[in-house]
């Protein structure tokens, strides 16, 4: 996707949070781990549930802010994102531990893109979108953590 203005990055974000979902879904019933299979299955309706949020994003943000473009300090940052493109078996194979670091390094990268993007943005609009962007991402990281941790402990 050519990620042209906040609007396209959202877009992107929001597909990115869908795929993942669809993957994870996909092979939650293959991973030969109860645990893993389980954790599969919860982080495909949280994916779903982000895809969810951030497409209100889309809705509710300031028009300036969504039109604002992107491309003289994004270079190319969101292609750097690293998260399995193609719905094979990846993740039917990955144990509880690895699953988890993967999606994590997924959401860490997408929340140093905001911050990134918040700290160049030109106009306050563009700067609190990304900025909310940004916590939005942070705090569904530490709500999954949570979840992980308590399902780690069982």
């Amino acid at each position: 996707m050519d990620i042209k203005s906040f609007e396209d990055l959202i877009e992107w974000a929001r597909e990115l949070h869908a795929h993942l979902s669809r993957c994870l879904s996909e092979c939650s019933t293959k991973n030969k781990e109860e645990r893993a299979r389980a954790l599969l299955t919860y982080l495909s309706d949280h994916e779903a549930e982000l895809e969810r949020i951030t497409a209100e994003f889309e809705q509710q943000a300031d028009s300036r802010a969504l039109k604002t473009r992107l491309y003289d300090y994004l270079n190319d940052e969101h292609k750097a994102i690293k998260t399995h493109r193609t719905c094979d078996d990846h993740y039917a194979n990955l144990d509880f531990d690895s699953i988890v670091r993967e999606v994590f390094s997924f959401h860490d990268q997408l929340i140093d893109l905001y911050d990134s993007l918040a700290g160049k943005a030109e106009i306050p609009e563009a700067k609190e979108l990304a900025e909310s962007l940004r916590a939005m991402e942070e705090n569904e990281a530490m709500r999954l953590a949570r979840q992980i941790g308590m399902m780690d402990d069982v």
